[in-house]
C-alpha cells in the first residue's frame, strides 16, 4: 500500500511517500481503507520529534473511510461499512490502510432514498474523530461543565477551537468567548458559536471565566489563569506557541479555589478507548444532525508536505483533509 513516513525528524521536507506492507487487524481491532485523513498539529509534533516516536513511522491520528477487515471478537461493525476513526493511538492514518481499536471507530449512517440527507460526506467525517471528540471530552469529562457557565477558548479559529466553541453551546454554556491572534480570524471564528472574539493580545480585558482552554501555552497560559473565576478550572492541552513552560503556583491555586487540568487525546484513548468512542459517535450525530459544524478543505495525499507548512504556519482556519484514495 501507499503510506507516508516520517523517516527522520525535522521540517516537512523529510516527510516521504513509500511502499509498505498492509497492515492486518488483531482481536479487538479493525482495518479501514482510509478515504481522508485529518491533518493535525499532532502530527506536526511527531515530525519534530516532540513526541518519541520509533521511526520510519506513519502519522495519522484520524480517517474515514470503509472497514476493510475485522478482528477477532470484534462486533457492530460490517466489512464494507463506512466510518470514521480515531488512530491517535497507534496512529498511521496518512495510508491507504489503517488499523486501529473496534472501540474508536464510528459507524457512519449512509444515505437512502427516504433520507438523502442523512449522511456525513467521508471528507468532513475524516474532520471529526480528533477535533470534535476532544471536545466533548474536555468539556463534559475534563472540565465538567456546567448549565449556564462561562467559557473561554483560545485559537477559536482553528480545527479544535472552532468545535469547541459550539461544543459548550450544545452542553447548555452560557458566555462563550473565543480568542485569535490576528484580526484577520474574527470573522471566521465568530462562525463557530461564539458570542465574542477577541485578540489574544486584549485577554486581560475579557472578564472572568468558569471554564478556560488552552492550547496555546506562553503568555496565554498565565492569562488563562487570571481570567479564571473562583472556582474555575484551566485545562490544558497544547503549546502552539512553542514558549517555554508555565510554572503555575500550589499556593495560589489553593487560596484561589482554581483547579488546572490537562489533556492529552492519545493518552487518554489508550487508557479509556470506550469512553473516547463514546465521544466520537456523539460528534458524529450532531454532525449528522447539523447541530456540529465542521470547516473543511481537502488536499491530495501529494500535498503533505506543504500542508504541514501550512499548519506550522498558524494561517490555517478550520480543518485540513489528506485526500487518501
Amino acid at each position: 500500500m501507499k503510506a507516508v513516513v516520517i523517516p527522520e525528524f525535522g521540517d516537512a521536507e523529510v516527510l516521504r511517500e513509500v511502499v509498505t506492507a498492509v497492515p492486518e487487524p488483531g482481536a479487538g481491532q479493525v482495518s479501514i481503507d482510509v478515504a481522508y485523513a485529518g491533518a493535525n498539529f499532532a502530527e506536526v509534533l511527531y515530525r519534530r520529534g516532540v513526541v518519541d516516536v520509533p521511526l520510519p513511522f506513519v502519522p495519522g491520528i484520524e480517517v474515514s473511510g470503509r472497514v476493510r477487515a475485522i478482528g477477532e471478537g470484534v462486533s457492530g461493525l460490517t466489512v464494507g461499512q463506512p466510518v470514521a476513526a480515531l488512530t491517535i493511538v497507534d496512529s498511521g492514518g496518512y495510508a491507504e490502510v489503517a488499523v486501529t481499536a473496534a472501540d474508536l471507530v464510528a459507524p457512519l449512517a449512509e444515505s437512502t432514498d427516504l433520507d438523502p440527507g442523512s449522511a456525513l460526506d467521508l471528507a468532513t467525517a475524516a474532520a471529526l474523530p480528533s477535533n470534535s471528540t476532544t471536545a466533548f471530552l474536555v468539556l463534559d469529562q475534563i472540565a465538567r461543565l456546567a448549565p449556564g457557565e462561562s467559557v473561554l477558548v483560545h485559537a477559536a479559529a482553528g480545527g479544535v477551537g472552532s468545535q469547541l466553541g459550539q461544543v459548550a453551546r450544545l452542553l447548555g454554556a452560557g458566555r462563550v468567548v473565543g480568542t485569535v491572534g490576528s484580526a484577520a480570524k474574527v470573522e471566521t471564528a465568530r462562525g463557530f458559536g461564539y458570542d465574542e472574539v477577541i485578540l489574544r493580545d486584549d485577554l486581560a480585558s475579557a472578564g472572568q471565566f468558569d471554564v478556560v482552554v488552552d492550547m496555546v501555552g506562553g503568555p496565554a497560559r498565565q492569562g488563562s489563569l487570571d481570567r479564571l473565576a473562583p472556582l474555575g478550572r484551566l485545562v490544558v492541552m497544547g503549546n502552539a506557541s512553542g514558549a517555554e513552560d508555565v510554572g503555575i503556583s500550589a499556593n495560589e491555586l489553593w487560596f484561589s479555589n482554581k483547579t488546572v487540568s490537562g489533556f492529552n487525546l492519545a493518552a487518554y484513548s489508550a487508557v479509556h478507548p470506550d469512553r473516547a468512542g463514546q465521544a466520537l459517535r456523539r460528534a458524529v450525530r450532531a454532525a449528522s444532525e447539523g447541530t456540529l459544524r465542521v470547516q473543511v478543505e481537502a488536499v491530495p495525499l501529494s500535498q503533505v508536505v506543504e500542508t504541514h507548512r501550512r499548519i506550522e504556519s498558524g494561517s490555517t482556519t478550520g480543518k485540513l483533509v489528506l485526500e487518501v484514495v
